[in-house]
């Protein structure tokens, strides 16, 4: 694959999912400031990048480095405290910086903020995408799907940056709000990288993770937008809302099972030339795992709009 076919691939997706997100945003900033911090996000994937290689280098003078990640306990720690804090703190650099400039001349909405850090998030995709990518460690479909997670892991400090800055005008002045919501974007960083290099059952629970994520970053932009939220919990006894609790856990796990499935699938056909896929054998295989897996999604949905029907019953008689 050409140089200039890496970059296509790396950064099409992001910008589209981009596009998405400022096409649902009313009064949404100008493109191009986001194209902006979109390069802005990239550059500091390659800090980021550089940072953890100079980490690497001191800790294997310290430490017997490459001896401790053979272990589970050396990735976790190689994780929680060097990968996703390195990668969150360039993240949030990249996006502070430039509002520590536009807070003096302009007044921020809080949506605008909130999508600066997407944007920074996608340019940080793309970057690590290329990265991926040009090492062959990983295939197109696979970073495809992982477009929107680096913007699912900043959310939460995304968002306590936006209430802080459109309410206040200034980020100073709600810093422990603003840091424990970053601890909290790095461990679920740190928590989802560990869950995707294991194996077994901890990957389609790591998907399962990911749609959850998915779904909070979705609220925290409606909170913004002043949507109301998404309510799936409507029970008014403690009985029935822990039954409801179990259901949105059912389509977490049904989901994130379903998309597991689809991804394995691929990764079986992706090394096949396509017109093997219509040999009787291996096209009857293909329909079975796509009729499976998306069995298990719209079972998820059925479930999900179940609870959905329930709450708005009970909103309209309340």
């Amino acid at each position: 694959m050409s140089n200039l076919s890496l970059v296509l691939w790396a950064v099409i997706p992001p910008l589209l999912f981009l596009w998405f997100y400022y096409r649902r945003t009313p009064a949404a900033p100008p493109l191009l400031n986001l194209l902006v911090l979109f390069i802005i996000g990239a550059i500091s994937g390659f800090l980021a990048l550089g940072l953890e290689s100079v980490m690497e280098t001191i800790a294997n003078r310290v430490l017997d480095w490459q001896q401790i990640q053979r272990h589970f306990s050396g990735i976790v720690f190689r994780q929680i405290l060097a990968i996703a804090p390195i990668e969150e703190g360039c993240k949030f650099l990249a996006v502070i910086l430039p509002l520590c400039y536009l807070q003096r001349h302009y007044h921020l909405r809080a949506t605008t903020v909130f999508l600066f850090t997407i944007a920074v998030a996608l340019g940080f995709t793309a970057e690590e995408t290329w990265i991926y990518l040009s090492h062959g460690t990983s295939s197109i479909l696979e970073r495809s799907i992982g477009t929107p997670v680096h913007g699912m892991f900043s959310a939460p400090w995304g968002y306590a940056l936006a209430i802080s800055i459109s309410a206040r005008g200034r980020f100073n002045q709600n810093r422990n709000l603003i840091f424990t919501a970053w601890l909290n974007s790095v461990f679920s960083h740190a928590l989802v990288n560990v869950l995707s290099i294991s194996r077994g059952f901890t990957q389609p629970l790591c998907l399962s993770l990911l749609l959850w994520m998915f779904w909070r970053l979705e609220r925290l932009l409606g909170k913004l937008q002043g949507k109301d939220p998404l309510l799936l919990i409507s029970g008014y006894t403690s009985s029935a809302r822990t039954r409801q609790k179990g259901l949105v856990l059912i389509i977490l796990i049904l989901g994130g099972n379903a998309l597991f499935g689809l991804l394995i699938l691929a990764r079986k056909i992706s090394p096949l030339r396509w017109k093997l896929w219509f040999e009787p054998t291996i096209f009857w295989f293909i329909f079975q795992e796509i009729l499976f897996n998306f069995g298990l999604g719209f079972l998820a949905w059925l479930i999900y709009r179940y609870l959905r029907s329930l709450a708005r019953r009970r909103h309209f008689f309340k």
